[in-house]
This record gives structure tokens, sequence and C-alpha cells, in this order.
């Protein structure tokens, strides 16, 4: 398939839920509550049944450690790269991040934080199913949310309005 033709798609996850300890705020593990939300996101994304051919994951520990419990769930790790720019990125960091993305990935899964992986899931759906973007704008974008973004086009046209929200799932709903 030629990359303008071919359906590609970004799933966003937001970190399971973090701890507070006295640490740098990068060092931040996950809270119990956090160790448990993260299979349960990982389950979700088998079900999706979506072969990732490649994973940006944030490099702060709270992100590693939700990628380490979603990725055991998954029949088939993807590549895996950490992404120090991931942390603490603003909307245009993450869309540049996806402008950089490989043209032989079809579907990549960005491991991050909030509030940037809300405000890209908002500013790429251009359109939605259903009542997704009603629900993100409801609930906001909880710890190990998903949201499945679908276009066509090459990585580096990503922008805003460019995809559809096809799926907005939390383990809070």
């Amino acid at each position: 398939m030629s990359a303008a033709a071919s359906p590609r798609r970004i799933v966003l996850l937001r970190h399971a839920k973090a701890d507070w300890p006295a640490v740098p705020d990068h060092e931040r593990p996950l809270a119990d509550r956090g160790r448990k939300e993260a299979p349960v996101a990982g389950r979700r994304l088998m079900e999706l049944d979506i072969p990732f051919d490649l994973t940006l994951c944030s490099s702060a520990v709270r992100t590693r450690e939700t990628w380490k419990l979603v990725a055991h769930e998954l029949p088939h790790r993807p590549r895996t790269v950490y992404e120090e720019r991931l942390y603490d990125a603003t909307l245009g960091d993450l869309l540049a991040l996806l402008n950089e993305t490989p043209e032989d990935v079809d579907d990549l899964l960005l491991v991050g934080h909030n509030p940037g992986v809300h405000a890209l899931a908002d500013a790429l759906a251009g359109t939605c199913e259903g009542d997704a973007l009603a629900r993100i704008h409801r609930t906001g974008f909880p710890t190990a949310a998903i949201a499945v973004i679908t276009f066509t086009g090459p990585w580096k046209t990503v922008e805003h309005g460019v995809g559809r929200l096809a799926e907005f799932w939390s383990p809070h709903d």
C-alpha cells in the first residue's frame, strides 16, 4: 500500500496512577492502584488486536512501569523507544514527535502524560465515533485511559484535525 492510502493508527495511553513520594516528578513510581490499572489497560489493548509497529514511551519511571505491565499482556511486544521528549511534552512537542515517525510504522502506541495526551487526542480528532470525544471532554483523560486515532497519509502530515477518534476507553468507566 502507498503511504498516502494506508490506514494508520495512533494509540495514546496515559500512564497508570502514580504515587507521590518525596522524589523528583520524573522519578515518581506507580501507586498500588496504578499497578492494578496498567494490566487492565494492557488487556484492553490486546482486545483491540492492533499489531503495533512501534511504542514511544516517556522516560519517566511511571510511564516505563506502566508500559512494562501493559506489554506483559500483549501477544507481541513491539519495538520500544524510551523518548525523553515525551516527558512534560507540549502539544507542539507531541505533534513534532509524530511527524518524525518512520513511514514503515502503521500502528504507533504512545505512552505519555497529561495534559499532553489529552491535548493531542483533542487536537487530532477532526471526527469521532459515537460519543468518544464528548466523553473525553466530560471525563478528561484519566490514568490508564486509551484513545485510538486513525488517519491516512504520511506521518509528516499529522496535524490538528487530521484524525478520527475511533475509540476512547478508561478503566474507570
